[in-house]
C-alpha cells in the first residue's frame, strides 16, 4: 500500500509545504504534528523552488518527502506546472507556503482553491508585501503582528484565517520585532491548519467564521 492509500485508510490529511529558504514555519508545522497539535495531519511532502533551501535538508532530516523544482530560467506556467502535478501526485489536501518566495499563478491557485494559506508577518491588510517589520517601524505603528490567510490572485490579499498581535517596543529594530512575530507566526499557523482541517468554519464574504468555539 503507497502512502497517499495509507494516508487514505487511516483517515489523515495530507499537508504540501512550500518553501524557498529555511523553513523555520514548516519545522514548526512538523513540530506540531509530532506533538499532536494537529491530530489527523501529516506532512505528505516538501517541496522548494531552490535546490539548496535548507528547508529540504530538514525535511530530509526527518524522512520526509522532499523535492526541489527550480525556478530558474523557467516560465512561470511551467513551473507552476510541475508543482501542482507534484502536490496532486501526493495527493495532499492543503498546501501551505512556509516563506516560499514566488507569486502564484491564477492557474496555481484555480487547482486549489480555498487549499492555500500563507502566513504573513503584519496584521493585514496592513503593510502587504516584504520587509514588513521595516514597514511597521518606518511607520511608527504601535503593534504589528501576522496573519495567515487563504491565498487568491492578489498579494498578501486573501481571506484572514487567524491573527497574532506584537507589540512594537520603542528600542526594536527590524531584526528584533521579526525575531518576536516569528515566535508567534509558529503558533499561528498550527492553530489556523488546525481550524481549516476541522472543516468547521463558513466564509460570509470575506470574513471566515467559525462554526464551533476553539
Amino acid at each position: 500500500m503507497s502512502a497517499p492509500e495509507r494516508a487514505e485508510a487511516s483517515g489523515r490529511k495530507r499537508l504540501g509545504i512550500l518553501l524557498s529558504g529555511r523553513g523555520s514555519n514548516f519545522v514548526a508545522i512538523a513540530d506540531a504534528i509530532a506533538d499532536d497539535r494537529l491530530p489527523g495531519a501529516e506532512i505528505a511532502v516538501v517541496i522548494s523552488n531552490k535546490a539548496d533551501a535548507p528547508g529540504l535538508a530538514a525535511a530530509r532530516a526527518r524522512n520526509l518527502n522532499a523535492v526541489s523544482i527550480e525556478a530558474r530560467g523557467r516560465k512561470r506556467a511551467e513551473h507552476d506546472a510541475e508543482i501542482i502535478a507534484c502536490l496532486r501526485e501526493h495527493q495532499v489536501d492543503l498546501v501551505c507556503l512556509a516563506g516560499y518566495m514566488r507569486l502564484l499563478s491564477q492557474e496555481f491557485v484555480a487547482a486549489f482553491p480555498q487549499r492555500i494559506l500563507n502566513i504573513h508577518p503584519s496584521l493585514l491588510p496592513a503593510l502587504p508585501g516584504l520587509d514588513a517589520q521595516q514597514q511597521a517601524l518606518d511607520y511608527g505603528v504601535k503593534v504589528t503582528g501576522c496573519t495567515v490567510h487563504f491565498v487568491d490572485e492578489q498579494l498578501d490579499h486573501g481571506i484572514i484565517i487567524l491573527q497574532k498581535v506584537v507589540p512594537v517596543q520603542d528600542e526594536d529594530n527590524a531584526d528584533t520585532l521579526a525575531t518576536r512575530i516569528l515566535q508567534q507566526e509558529h503558533i499561528a499557523y498550527a492553530e489556523a491548519i488546525a481550524r481549516v482541517l476541522s472543516g468547521q468554519y463558513r466564509i460570509t464574504g470575506r470574513r471566515y467564521l467559525l462554526d464551533h468555539a476553539s
